[in-house]
């Protein structure tokens, strides 16, 4: 089922870097950016990173947390996040089954080649557990987090 603004956020558990379940309901009444992002230490998916931890205490300022999602195991979720310094969530999908869910996986273009990867999207997820707004394809990883910032400001006004 596609992910739909207005609609129910599909539920998920994962671990996180230390081996801990992490699950959506976990986070109820809170908003949620789950950003999907290819593989830690990446030229982008760093600057993506590194700009989300930038703007962590504005998020925080408006009761939301930040939460990345790849494929990657704890081991490198861990090295990223202490690298760093990222104070949020690194999630771990290994069989892309919640990417998959979420439409952050699949057929894509890279460098002119049609491939089956991790699409770099962001879900932002109303403390109602609804779906707020999906960016379906990120293209300025660095900018992107102050574009999510900014929807979230525009709610408040």
């Amino acid at each position: 089922m596609p992910i739909q603004e207005g609609k129910t956020a599909p539920a998920f558990t994962l671990k996180d870097a230390q081996g801990n379940k992490v699950a959506l309901k976990d986070f109820r009444g809170k908003h949620v950016i789950l950003y999907f992002y290819p593989r830690d230490n990446t030229p982008g998916c760093t600057k993506e990173a590194q700009s989300f931890r930038d703007l962590h205490d504005e998020f925080q300022k408006r009761n939301a947390v930040v939460i990345g999602v790849s494929p990657d195991g704890p081991e490198s979720h861990e090295k990223f996040a202490c690298q760093h310094n990222l104070p949020f969530v690194l999630l771990c999908d290994p069989d892309k089954k919640v990417l998959t869910k979420y439409e952050a996986y699949g057929e894509k273009t890279m460098y002119g080649r049609k491939t089956m990867g991790v699409i770099r999207s962001t879900v932002w997820i109303g403390p109602d557990g609804k779906v707020k707004k999906h960016w379906r394809r990120v293209s300025k990883a660095a900018d992107h987090p102050a574009q999510v910032l900014k929807a979230l400001q525009e709610t408040e006004a």
